[in-house]
Formats: C-alpha cells, sequence, structure tokens
C-alpha cells in the first residue's frame, strides 16, 4: 500500500482529476486545478494515495471550526478509483484524514455522502461512522 500524501503543486492536482471524477462526474479536466486552487484559499486540502504508479484515492478535505463540534476535519470529497475499490485504499485514506485530524487538535470529523451511495454508507458503518444529521440544500440558479 502507498503514502497518503497533500497535493500541492498543480502536477499533483491533475494527477487527482482521474479518481476524482468518479465521484464529481460534472467536473471538466481543464478547469480542476484551477477550481482546487480556489478551494485552497479557503483552507482545502487535498490528499492522495498512490499504488505502484497511479493515484487510486483522493479526499479533499478542510479543518474549520463549528459552534456545534468545535475543530473538525470535514471531508468534502473522498473517492477510490471503481476499478481498485475493496483492496483497502479507502479504508487506508480514512485512518489518515483520522490521525491527520488528531494531530490538528480536531475534537470531531465528519463527511457527508450522497443518499444514493449505498456502498460508501456500509463502509462507513464498517468504520464505525454513525448518522448524525441530516444534510439539507437547495438549489439557487
Amino acid at each position: 500500500m502507498g503514502e497518503v500524501r497533500l497535493a500541492d503543486s498543480a502536477e499533483d492536482i491533475a494527477r487527482c482529476f482521474a479518481v476524482m471524477a468518479h465521484l464529481r462526474p460534472h467536473l471538466l479536466a481543464e478547469d480542476f486545478v484551477d477550481r482546487i486552487e480556489a478551494q485552497r484559499a479557503q483552507g482545502y486540502r487535498l490528499a492522495y494515495l498512490k499504488d505502484e504508479r497511479a493515484v487510486v484515492a483522493v479526499a479533499g478535505f478542510r479543518v474549520m471550526e463549528m459552534l456545534a463540534t468545535g475543530r473538525t476535519l470535514y471531508v468534502d470529497d473522498l473517492v477510490t478509483d471503481e476499478t481498485r475499490r475493496s483492496l483497502g485504499h479507502g479504508k487506508a485514506m480514512l485512518d489518515w484524514l483520522q490521525e491527520y485530524a488528531r494531530t490538528s487538535g480536531c475534537e470531531t470529523f465528519s463527511l457527508d455522502s450522497g443518499t444514493h451511495r449505498q456502498e460508501a454508507h456500509a463502509f462507513y458503518f464498517r468504520e464505525r461512522m454513525r448518522v448524525t444529521s441530516f444534510h439539507f440544500a437547495k438549489t439557487l440558479k
């Protein structure tokens, strides 16, 4: 199993696109680096796991303060390449994120997951995560 790294260069960010596209198929490769850079200005970080030579898992996250939970690591995006699932890459990334949260002084760790992603939910339950709230959204355009 490879090592999780932070994507700090444009080259590293671009390498993550193919895996991120499994979760966010509406994204365009030519816009990806700029969008990640814009989010980085707001505290977003992008982490990736390489196995051999290919990126196999990607996570976008931010550490923030919230009245409800205190200092928390919130995962915006977490995805494993569809052809490499159930090989431990998602667990390795989740474990790395939780350790990053601990060393960053976070009291909590959380993420949202689309209601249609039942396989992901089964994974989160196996990892002892629990449903603690509903997320409501409304499109404004």
